[in-house]
């Protein structure tokens, strides 16, 4: 079961826009979309059950599930898979490798909610969901996508870190530069006049030029 927001179902989702609604049978019992709301949402899509990539993929999921929850984060997987063969598998692996799934994972069958995300690549494959990544804020605003091939393994700390900068972004209205971890400094917008870009040079920041200035939070 799915509902879209608007009477057009976008073709694929975008960066800033309301995340699309869904509702869906999931390993926890049929969720939506707006279930989620008032928490950080990451949506994420995994080709198959019972592949070995995978495998290390939840189990990583479930390694960084205490960190995401103190950041007010949710998890929700998702693939193409049946019900029967999600449960299976998580009980595969907890058996396996020790590791308690907490999260619900997403049955799509129908492709609908895979459809909506743009989650399938033909290029790669025309069956499976890619390995999709969805940052979802407490507002159902789509924040940051990232997608990854078949054959490689998401990154946990990176998933993490990104998190880290879009609510610091959010808490001090500024930007995160390249390899920014929490507790490094951060970029202050730069000025949108020239009056401000005179102001800039004397602000106390640590500025190379008016439009590239640092401050430590």
């Amino acid at each position: 079961m799915m509902e879209a927001t608007s009477q057009e179902k976008p073709t694929f989702p975008r960066l800033g826009q309301p995340a699309p609604a869904f509702e869906a049978q999931t390993t926890h019992g049929v969720l939506r979309l707006e279930d989620f709301k008032g928490s950080w949402l990451i949506l994420f899509s995994h080709p198959a059950d019972f592949t070995p990539v995978c495998t290390t993929e939840f189990v990583a999921f479930a390694e960084i599930a205490p960190e995401l929850k103190k950041r007010n984060v949710e998890l929700c997987g998702l693939s193409i898979d049946s019900t029967y063969s999600h449960i299976a598998w998580i009980r595969n692996i907890e058996q396996h490798f020790g590791v308690k799934i907490p999260f619900p994972v997403i049955a799509d069958l129908n492709k609908e909610v895979a459809t909506l995300y743009g989650m399938i690549m033909p290029g790669e494959s025309k069956t499976e969901t890619s390995r999709c990544v969805f940052v979802i804020d407490p507002n159902g605003i789509l924040r940051a996508m990232i997608y990854y091939p078949l054959t490689t393994g998401r990154n946990m700390q990176e998933i993490l870190r990104l998190v880290d900068a879009l609510q610091t972004t959010d808490k001090h209205g500024v930007a995160t530069p390249a390899n920014w971890k929490p507790g490094e400094k951060v970029i202050v917008p730069p000025p949108a006049t020239a009056e401000g870009a005179e102001e800039r040079m004397k602000a106390g920041f640590e500025t190379k030029d008016w439009y590239f200035s640092k401050k430590a939070l």
